[in-house]
């Protein structure tokens, strides 16, 4: 193998990286709640998307099947195996596992404040409130990247 045959190995190894880092990526929350509003929101992305989705439950009586995207990573939050608040000895309150899930998600997953990551939050209100605030204030995404249930309000003061 020549050394121009080498270096043209190692640009296009080079362009497939780059190009897979300027993906998209979605991060999609939701609960018991929202799970048709989900499913609504699965149809309509591209087979080829990248990211993470992120169900609470109840119980694993709601646990179901749903056709996600071959990228995507479907993580369920039973609260019935969770505990809630440190030291309280406390169930695991509604929005409580998604916030804490997908926050630790976001931290270690969302880099730079321009990365392009698309958000899709249909949970209930109080862990969509959470997680929008640290993805806004601490992780530097857009609120233009956030949808939100507009019912809530969140990102009309934003």
């Amino acid at each position: 193998m020549s050394i121009d045959s080498v270096s043209t190995t190692a640009r296009r190894a080079t362009t497939r990286r780059a190009s897979r880092a300027s993906r998209v990526q979605h991060l999609v929350t939701a609960d018991e709640t929202s799970l048709s509003d989900l499913e609504a929101l699965l149809v309509t992305l591209p087979l080829c998307s990248t990211g993470r989705i992120f169900v609470e439950v109840p119980d694993a009586s709601y646990i179901t099947d749903l056709d996600v995207p071959g990228r995507m990573t479907l993580t369920w939050l039973d609260r019935s195996r969770r505990s809630g608040a440190p030291g309280t000895g406390r169930g695991c309150s509604a929005g409580t596992a998604l916030t804490r899930a997908v926050t630790a998600w976001a931290d270690e997953m969302i880099c730079d404040a321009d990365d392009d990551t698309r958000v899709s939050l249909l949970g209930g209100y109080l862990g969509t409130a959470d997680i929008l605030e640290h993805l806004t204030e601490r992780r530097g995404v857009a609120p233009s990247a956030i949808h939100t249930p507009q019912r809530f309000g969140l990102l009309d003061a934003r």
